[in-house]
């Protein structure tokens, strides 16, 4: 991962159609950074179509975020149609572990085997079975107190599982790397995590989905830093923040990316 600006470079080459299941409070935030870094997103839920679309998109982001039956099933429709076309979809278990309606869909679409998912410390612990501390989707629990949980549901699935947070954890079960980086107002900004997973699709595309999901979250890492340099505060953070993932280099995250081997 020396070189971890490749992966943007590559991503902004074949401009990836990501195709997003995504909840009402992210669509207009995520469809804009995904733009502003180099991809073309699609917002759709239809049952009559989403599996049809997963034919055009190159990859898929699935997020529980404002869920309910309908929105559900048109998640493991269009993550079968994905899969069935060997091309990624990527799972974000939003709050997975706060109500019945979460735990049924987290299990049903972790058995459907996302290729990566990508949650807070408490999401990640939750969607493996074990008791989380969260509270809905904000986190209670740290980055190191998922590891074990992230390596067995990458295991479990095959795929890659990141877990998010002051310095993220990425593994597939055998590798594993940390990105630090970002931003104290990173945070503060709502729909930022469901964005990235976006991120993380459209960086999978075509790409080694380990070593593209260490690259996105370095470039997310590196436009957060590049943006808390000009922001004064939460409102003109995202302003920034979107400039900057427009604004960055592949060289950018190259030389500005913290990675290391875990």
């Amino acid at each position: 991962m020396e070189n971890a600006g490749q992966y943007l470079a590559a991503m902004r080459a074949r401009a990836p159609l990501v195709q997003n299941i995504t909840n009402y409070v992210a669509m207009n935030v995520m469809a804009n950074i995904l733009l502003a870094i180099g991809a073309s997103p699609a917002m759709n839920h239809a049952h009559e179509e989403v599996a049809e679309f997963a034919g055009l998109a190159d990859a898929l982001s699935v997020n529980l975020g404002t869920l309910d039956p309908y929105w559900v099933t048109s998640m493991e429709l269009a993550a079968r149609a994905m899969a069935g076309q060997g091309k990624p979809w990527v799972l974000d278990p939003v709050a997975v572990g706060a109500t019945a309606l979460r735990r049924d869909a987290g299990a049903r679409l972790l058995a459907l085997r996302p290729g990566i998912i990508r949650g807070n410390a408490s999401e990640i612990i939750a969607l493996a079975g074990a008791e989380a501390a969260g509270r809905g989707a904000d986190t209670a629990n740290t980055v190191s107190d998922a590891e074990g949980a992230a390596g067995a549901l990458a295991r479990q699935t095959g795929g890659v599982v990141a877990v998010t947070g002051e310095v993220d954890y990425v593994t597939d079960g055998s590798a594993a790397f940390r990105i630090a980086g970002g931003h104290a107002l990173m945070p503060r900004i709502t729909v930022l995590g469901c964005s990235l997973t976006g991120v993380v699709a459209a960086f999978a595309a075509g790409q080694p989905p380990l070593e593209a999901t260490v690259a996105a979250l370095a470039s997310y890492a590196v436009a957060g830093e590049m943006a808390g340099e000009l922001a004064k505060g939460p409102g003109s953070f995202q302003v920034a923040f979107i400039d900057a993932l427009y604004l960055m280099t592949p060289q950018d995250v190259t030389a500005r990316a913290r990675i290391t081997a875990a």
